[in-house]
């Protein structure tokens, strides 16, 4: 077996080694239900909150504003349907402001909502894959129920302003969500400070595991339910609290978000490397802005090449990586993040995304120059596409 690198980390990461410990005794020992009155169960019912107030502490939370869901998923579809519901009953607002390339969580869920009769405006992104605030303000009207913009996109990882957006849907009076699934642990979060009021964050995409994730919610923002059952997570989520994962999740935020800098500082060199060395491949393009994004994300398209093809013959070399989004893996059409910054299908099927985690190194980076180079060239000279760019007869000059 030659070299192996794991270089998708956007899809999903390793449990850390501390993780795993933080979890397994409440497997073996601590394995109360947390709702229970005698001493397991009220034992595991401490762990629970102390659970809470780290990932609390991690966001600049309140730890009564943390409630623990299954995934991103969950936490998106319970902010959007539960503000928006709770806003077109209270004040008859039924109009939803979103970007043109969020996750599919949160686009489905707009999608949903539309067919109950819900108005969305879908922003568009640019070709730098920015939201610009003012287009946000200029959307916004008396009927505006919610904004929901991503942090971080999750396939060309574009960092969003937040902060601007933030502050102008306190000053109309808006409700703002991000998913901030890909952003937490990778970036400087403070809820407070960039005036948001729902955040999504899901805890196998920062070396925890699967199956767990949080929603944010601030106090005094109305949420109907999207769970209805028991009491737990202070009536507003039913189900027995998943422990053992909720203290996975906060032991990997705890890591993750005390190391920020320390990660930034160390995948930067990393991802710009790589960036500098696959530009340098024939018609290539890095999809999305260049400093605006996470510090561990390469994306890039590959003129006259299938992205299916190039991960294919990746693997064969040893390396894990993704054409876009995981959740739409088995998908034939080109991404919709691509087709949002304005990029033709011809060149979006080219796609290629690289992402970098805790355990990646620059010796990672050197491999990836080695084997990507060869196998484009390999697939090109198989490609009537390449042949008819080659000869002129189709032309993407002006997505280079």
């Amino acid at each position: 077996m030659g070299r192996k690198v794991y270089a998708d980390n956007a899809a999903t990461t390793a449990v850390s080694p501390q993780v795993l410990e933080a979890m397994l005794p409440f497997y073996k020992e601590v394995y109360g239900n947390p709702s229970s009155l005698y001493g397991l169960g009220q034992e595991a019912k401490a762990k629970l909150e102390q659970a809470r107030e780290t990932v609390a502490k991690c966001l600049g939370a309140k730890p009564n504003e943390i409630f623990f869901t299954s995934c991103g998923t969950e936490s998106d579809n319970w902010a959007i349907k539960g503000c928006a519901k709770a806003q077109l009953k209270k004040h008859g607002k039924n109009h939803i402001i979103t970007s043109a390339f969020e996750h599919h969580a949160v686009l489905h869920t707009c999608q949903a909502l539309e067919k109950e009769g819900f108005a969305v405006t879908y922003l568009p992104v640019h070709k730098d894959g920015l939201v610009r605030p003012e287009e946000v303000e200029s959307a916004i009207t008396d009927k505006t129920a919610l904004v929901t913009i991503m942090y971080a996109n999750n396939e060309i990882g574009t960092i969003q302003p937040i902060p601007e957006i933030g502050e102008i849907c306190q000053k109309h009076g808006v409700p703002f969500h991000t998913d901030a699934v890909q952003a937490v642990g990778n970036v400087h979060i403070d809820v407070k400070a960039q005036h948001i009021d729902m955040l999504s964050l899901s805890g196998h995409k920062l070396h925890g595991p699967k199956g767990v994730g949080a929603l944010y919610v601030r106090l005094g923002t109305q949420l109907q339910n999207l769970l209805d059952g028991g009491a737990q997570e202070r009536g507003k989520r039913g189900g027995t609290e998943n422990v053992a994962e909720i203290a996975g999740l906060a032991a990997a935020m705890e890591e993750a978000c005390s190391t920020i800098d320390q990660r930034i500082a160390r995948l930067t060199p990393m991802r710009d490397k790589l960036i500098d060395g696959l530009l340098k491949i024939e018609r290539s393009r890095l999809n999305g802005h260049r400093e605006h994004r996470l510090p561990g994300n390469v994306h890039f398209c590959f003129q006259g090449v299938e992205g299916e093809s190039l991960l294919l013959m990746l693997d064969m070399q040893g390396v894990s990586a993704s054409s876009g989004s995981a959740c739409t893996s088995g998908s034939l059409d080109p991404s919709h993040v691509l087709l949002a910054i304005g990029l033709p299908h011809g060149v979006a099927h080219g796609s290629l995304r690289l992402s970098f985690g805790d355990y990646n190194t620059m010796e990672d980076v050197d491999y990836l120059l080695e084997v990507i180079p060869p196998i484009i060239q390999r697939l090109r000279a198989m490609s009537p596409l390449w042949d008819s760019i080659q000869k002129g007869q189709v032309s993407y000059d002006e997505y280079m």
